[in-house]
């Protein structure tokens, strides 16, 4: 009865938001059970657990702004499904090739940057994270470029609303895509020869400058240099951020050992805080380009019914995070402090979540609209950059407080 009136008061399209934030929930337990199972080449190698948000954000912010412009089109009528660099899938295609190539060899630098200055002991060599920021990346970029178009053509197709299946859809895949290709990295980091990580690092880079190189001189369009102008600093911006993350879970890294449980959660209690943000900013935007809403500094009646439909959404969503990390966790023999403390962390911490999740959402959006920029290109990455911290906070926050480790 309950389910139903939140179905109800979300609005018609409640079923696609709920099933793209169930695909999502479970897609990214499956990629925080590999981190569950990894404990062991975490702990081997200082700093990969620190770079898993970064590069998980990373992908996400790439691939969902590259959704949410592609939806956008759709709505404006001016989508057509061909990957000719003259056309508006094509440039954005090709946008996020080079932004791929470019931010993560950042990454790289920015990790090893961010282990020396938070003390993160014995952390792998510089060589090591290109290597495994450059394979990881390219693996679950491949991926998630194939998912973006094919969500994007689906909802051309099948009449489903690109904002509500494609942000969250495409967070889930970057999730249980990210997880597994970094730890399938970190083998190459790790060979018996202490050579070989230079040499490959060395030749991934030499390939990808140029390859690059050509992207930019070839990149005659306006549109997409708006693109890669526009994104770049938000996705640096970005890193920084999901790096504090990341350091902010290394250092803690001794209590989610305990219970690797938490270490199942973490991934879909950060993508869903984040999804929930992204969405909530795809819809906005879109209705900001349609002129359904306007930027006014507090939200008017249209944004505050977007804004209520959320949170009445999140909080079963993160109920039931909570409840299937523990089921995931015991299925795959991994110790849990228990279904009840599981329950109790995953909403005191969402709460908290998705209340900043959605103040970051509706300021970004507006900001980057008063400021002439494409709400598009700066509120999903904005939003899942600094739910990324602000989620990992809240909940090793909520971890402490409730004194489970």
């Amino acid at each position: 009865m309950l389910g139903s009136r939140v179905i109800t008061f979300v609005g018609a399209d409640a079923a696609e938001r709920v099933v793209a934030l169930v695909v999502l929930i479970i897609v990214a337990l499956l990629a925080g059970v590999t981190l569950g199972r990894s404990a062991a080449r975490l702990e081997e190698l200082p700093g990969l657990l620190l770079m898993v948000p970064a590069a998980i954000a990373l992908r996400g912010n790439i691939f969902g702004a590259l959704g949410s412009r592609l939806g956008t089109a759709i709505h404006a009528g001016t989508f057509r499904l061909s990957l000719r660099p003259s056309t508006t899938v094509g440039e954005n295609v090709l946008a996020s090739v080079m932004l791929t190539f470019a931010t993560s060899v950042l990454l790289a630098l920015l990790a090893k940057g961010a282990a020396v200055a938070f003390g993160v002991a014995n952390s792998m060599s510089l060589v090591d994270f290109v290597v495994v920021s450059l394979i990881g990346g390219f693996l679950a970029s491949a991926l998630l470029l194939v998912t973006a178009l094919a969500l994007t053509a689906g909802s051309v197709r099948f009449g489903w609303d690109p904002d509500n299946v494609t942000a969250p859809l495409v967070t889930a895949v970057g999730d249980v895509a990210t997880v597994p290709a970094l730890v399938f990295a970190s083998r190459f980091a790790t060979s018996g020869d202490p050579g070989w990580p230079l040499v490959l690092g060395s030749a991934l880079v030499i390939v990808a400058v140029p390859a690059l190189a050509w992207l930019v001189r070839s990149a005659g369009r306006e549109g997409l240099k708006t693109i890669l102008w526009e994104s770049l600093p938000v996705l640096i911006f970005g890193i920084v951020i999901d790096l504090i993350a990341g350091v902010t879970v290394e250092r803690q890294f001794s209590s989610f050992a305990l219970f690797p449980a938490l270490l199942v959660l973490l991934p879909a209690f950060l993508a869903l805080a984040g999804a929930v943000g992204g969405t909530l900013s795809s819809r906005l935007s879109t209705q900001l380009h349609l002129g359904m809403v306007l930027p006014t500094r507090l939200p008017e009646a249209g944004a505050r019914a977007e804004i209520a439909r959320s949170l009445a959404l999140a909080m079963p969503m993160f109920a039931a995070c909570g409840v299937l990390a523990h089921l995931f966790a015991r299925w795959f023999a991994l110790a849990s402090p228990g279904l009840g403390w599981m329950l109790i962390v995953t909403l005191a911490a969402g709460a908290i979540a998705v209340l900043l999740a959605t103040l970051v959402a509706y300021y970004s959006t507006i900001g980057s609209v008063r400021a002439g920029l494409d709400p598009d290109t700066y509120g999903i990455p904005l939003v899942t950059s600094m739910l990324d911290l602000l989620g990992a906070f809240t909940l090793i926050l909520a971890i402490d407080a409730l004194g489970i480790v």
